[in-house]
């Protein structure tokens, strides 16, 4: 039985995402560490900023219960999105409460400063940062659902492509206006458009024999290539932000994320150990990171040695974040409320 199911397995899209939580877990690890702005760092970003992206693309890809009862659907990306959002961010806020006396204790006031603008521009906690995507990832879902279920002009899939089309003009016009919509919620709209590209991609490819995709998908990733450097952009997800060049930022994303995936799908991928490891399980790496990040940061910092600035804390924090995220995946998806694996 388990090696059927690991058979059925998408080998592609596991190996993508545990690359984008490897990305995602050293980006906060140099953060930390005050390496953020290396040279060398900064490049790495440049070729790998879509990857935030990828998450609502695989979510399309994969997903085909986006209409129905509208209660339902909702209660049910509600267990399975908020309240692992609300569990991770209050262990997350815990940890880092916990540290706060010891702070003022020695340096006489807390390392970071807790601002109350923070409660209604964003949707993190402190202490756990990241889960700022699983309440946009909520409210991705439950905007597409209500664009499927758009009854006003027929034929109806026409008008929903516009809707979807216009999605990311809505999400630049925000970031003009420097993001208005509290809770972070203006990077939803972007978040809508790469699941229906995810959504119409899977559509394609299952149409599009195998050496025909292997070219288009070769020559678009060859595109991407030189595009990302004569034609520089880039997307931040979590922030809804746009660098260089926006219209760069969109296409060069929307290249990549269907050149990669289709090539990798028809050659086909296998199971990469480790990476692909990391992607199966990617919800507990994800959650459970930033938590343990902190609880070595503040350790280490009220004991009066900051890691920032060191290359040795830098090596050291990953081998210690992979090895405790590793050791606690069967335990947290053991527990729905923090995993999010509710029955249907």
């Amino acid at each position: 039985m388990n090696l059927i199911k690991m058979k059925e397995r998408n080998q592609t899209f596991d190996f993508l995402c545990g690359i984008c939580i490897i990305r995602m877990i050293l980006l906060h690890t140099i953060t930390f560490c005050g390496h953020k702005g290396d040279e060398w760092w900064t490049e790495i970003m440049s070729w790998s900023f879509f990857f935030m992206c990828f998450f609502f693309f695989k979510a399309g890809y994969f997903n085909k219960t986006v209409s129905g009862d509208t209660k339902a659907y909702i209660k049910d990306k509600a267990k399975r999105l908020l309240i692992p959002y609300v569990t991770w961010g209050l262990i997350g806020f815990l940890i880092y409460a916990f540290y706060i006396p010891f702070e003022i204790k020695r340096y006489g006031h807390p390392i970071e400063e807790m601002e109350w603008s923070h409660l209604w521009k964003t949707s993190s906690f402190w202490g756990n940062e990241p889960v700022w995507f699983l309440f946009s990832f909520f409210f991705a879902y439950v905007l597409v659902h209500f664009i499927k279920k758009i009854h006003i002009i027929k034929p109806i899939s026409v008008f929903q492509t516009v809707v979807v089309l216009a999605c990311p003009f809505v999400s630049y016009w925000l970031y003009t206006l420097d993001n208005p919509l509290p809770l972070s919620l203006s990077n939803i709209f972007m978040g809508v458009f790469f699941f229906h590209l995810g959504r119409t991609w899977r559509w394609i490819i299952e149409r599009m024999g195998r050496r025909n995709t292997l070219i288009i998908c070769s020559v678009l990733i060859v595109v991407f290539v030189v595009l990302n450097i004569v034609w520089h952009g880039e997307y931040i997800m979590s922030t809804n932000r746009f660098t260089d060049n926006p219209w760069a930022a969109f296409f060069n994303t929307m290249i990549i994320l269907i050149g990669l995936s289709g090539l990798l799908i028809k050659l086909p991928l296998g199971r990469v150990p480790v990476v692909s490891y990391i992607g199966q399980h990617s919800m507990v790496y994800f959650v459970a990171h930033y938590p343990i990040l902190q609880f070595y940061r503040f350790t280490h910092i009220v004991f009066g040695h900051s890691i920032y600035g060191h290359y040795d804390d830098f090596i050291v924090l990953p081998v210690f974040v992979f090895c405790i995220c590793t050791w606690l995946v069967p335990y947290v998806e053991g527990v729905p409320f923090l995993s999010g694996r509710f029955k249907k």
